[in-house]
């Protein structure tokens, strides 16, 4: 397993699925804990699904650990007597960059509702709810290789539509 390889074939979609969860731009800390975590349990892998789809997973998951350990701190400021602690919002969830985020998830949701219905449904099940191929396999009562080619082409024609914001 060429490590170098592993990063190259998957930088885009971990940092993808980082920015999607997250809402940040560029989050470079997150990557690098992906592929710790990937490099640390590499021998845990079972080859049940896709590489990629495990590895995002844990980018999913990294990426949902760090919103609760994020939400977490500002739950911990607290107020003593009269004096309330103003917290400062970054820069980056400035009204405009929500508007735009906001139009970006639209133009996705709408791309997606616009599929082939076996597509959408294996988008969904697949990438949004995160179930390996086997579990979608199981779930819409049909082979492993057709969850795989209708996940391909779902995917090909949802680069098609979303070419903009690429």
């Amino acid at each position: 397993m060429n490590f170098k390889e592993i990063i190259k074939h998957n930088k885009q979609n971990v940092k993808n699925i980082i920015r999607l969860i997250t809402n940040e731009e560029d989050n470079e800390d997150l990557e690098q804990e992906v592929y710790v975590k990937v490099w640390k349990n590499a021998d845990k892998y079972k080859e049940q699904g896709s590489f990629s789809s495990w590895i995002s997973t844990i980018a999913k998951n990294v990426s949902k650990d760090y919103l609760k350990s994020s939400y977490r701190k500002k739950q911990d400021i607290t107020t003593s007597d009269d004096k309330v602690l103003v917290v400062i919002q970054d820069k980056k969830f400035s009204p405009e960059k929500k508007l735009i985020q906001t139009e970006r998830q639209t133009q996705i949701i709408k791309a997606i509702n616009e599929l082939k219905p076996k597509f959408k449904e294996v988008i969904l099940l697949c990438e949004i709810e995160g179930l390996s191929y086997e579990q979608c396999s199981k779930k819409l009562k049909c082979p492993l290789g057709t969850v795989k080619s209708r996940l391909y082409n779902a995917k090909k024609e949802l680069a098609e539509k979303l070419e903009e914001l690429m």
